[in-house]
């Protein structure tokens, strides 16, 4: 799989922005607040319909204008294929494949895939709880493309049971009907949660273990069980527990338990990191849990997805900075920002795209490694 050209039209800072890649490993440099991490975000967000950084897709759209537009071409199975996606609010986004119209995301999210490694994501682990959720919903979302649907449904029904809660005067009978709804829904993001970690899990041990010997990564999932049911089993149990806790979800006029409160804790032998590890034990674990899930995407696609760095190596220590970019192989594409070359070895810089970007714009590109 292989990221030939990107295109923006109004998209953050870029008003136009064209550019062919060339090389598999393609470094964006610039002084900070230039854009350099606005054209990774879009690029992931051709993959998964969505971004970290963002509440809502309009936050996308330069300041002052109507709409935006991402085009891509992608080469993928001895094919090309085109994607394109218009932000035009309040009218729905448009997704097309090859110029032609997908109404269900799952058939535009089939295409490109790829992990976004950010130095954002180094604080994982101390961040809140919908950080960790929203790094694991955007990881699976690549690898099941109809777990956004599900997440989607759960999150409707969620807020309207929400809002019908608040509003008083309630109908058992009607209060049910949102229980077995949302038990439905949420039975099915917590089974895919669950079978997604325990897949990272054991791969991020591995990894972990190369860089910190001594260190035994796990993972726990902080939901409703720590039993591995069947989805059906889950459906049963969670919505038996929403039952016994109505009077108190009425009388708090909230949605007391659900997949929106789990969390995701991570442990060093044992003991919990988000508390106790260091920031170089933290970044190891996260550094880890990313090349893990690379590690998964290619296992499951049968393809090479892309790997996007950004801004991550002027945050790593030498020793993690060499076991990263050598744990990659050779046939990933990457895409690196930073803001100079000076974290780089002279072997890594060789056949290597360089960008230099200046407030949304290409100042040059070359493939020396002067900056």
């Amino acid at each position: 799989m292989k990221l030939k050209k990107l295109t923006l039209k109004n998209y953050r800072n870029y008003e136009d922005f064209e550019y062919d890649f060339n090389s598999n490993k393609t470094l964006i440099i610039g002084k900070n607040a230039q854009g350099k991490t606005n054209i990774l975000e879009a690029v992931y967000y051709l993959c998964a319909l969505d971004s970290q950084r963002i509440k809502k897709d309009s936050e996308l759209i330069t300041f002052n204008k109507d709409f935006l537009n991402i085009k891509a071409d992608i080469f993928k199975t001895n094919t090309d294929i085109t994607l394109e996606i218009t932000i035009n609010p309040p009218k729905n986004k448009i997704l097309k494949v090859n110029g032609l119209k997908k109404t269900k995301s799952r058939e535009f999210l089939r295409v490109l895939k790829s992990v976004n490694f950010s130095s954002s994501d180094l604080l994982l682990l101390r961040g809140e709880p919908s950080n960790r959720r929203k790094w694991l919903d955007l990881a699976i979302s690549q690898v099941y493309p109809l777990y956004l649907d599900k997440l989607s449904k759960y999150n409707k029904i969620r807020l309207q049971k929400a809002n019908y809660l608040d509003g008083g005067n309630i109908n058992n009978n009607m209060l049910d009907v949102f229980n077995q709804q949302m038990a439905i829904e949420c039975a099915n993001i917590i089974f895919l949660r669950k079978k997604y970690l325990s897949e990272l899990e054991r791969i991020a041990k591995q990894k972990h273990a190369k860089m910190a010997q001594s260190e035994d990564l796990s993972i726990h999932y902080q939901t409703i069980t720590d039993n591995d049911l069947s989805v059906v089993e889950l459906n049963d149990l969670i919505y038996n527990k929403l039952n016994e806790i109505k009077p108190d979800e009425i009388k708090r006029a909230q949605c007391l338990i659900g997949a929106h409160r789990d969390d995701i804790d991570f442990y060093i032998n044992q003991i919990d990191s988000k508390k106790y590890a260091s920031q170089g034990q933290q970044r190891t674990i996260v550094l880890a849990l990313k090349l893990a899930e690379l590690q998964i995407l290619k296992d499951k696609i049968k393809e090479t997805p892309l790997l996007l760095l950004d801004d991550v190596l002027a945050e790593l220590d030498s020793n993690r900075q060499n076991y990263l970019l050598n744990a990659i192989d050779d046939d990933i594409q990457m895409i690196i920002t930073s803001v100079d070359t000076l974290a780089f070895a002279p072997e890594f810089l060789k056949n290597v795209d360089i960008i230099k970007i200046k407030e949304g714009k290409i100042i040059n590109n070359d493939t020396s490694s002067e900056t």
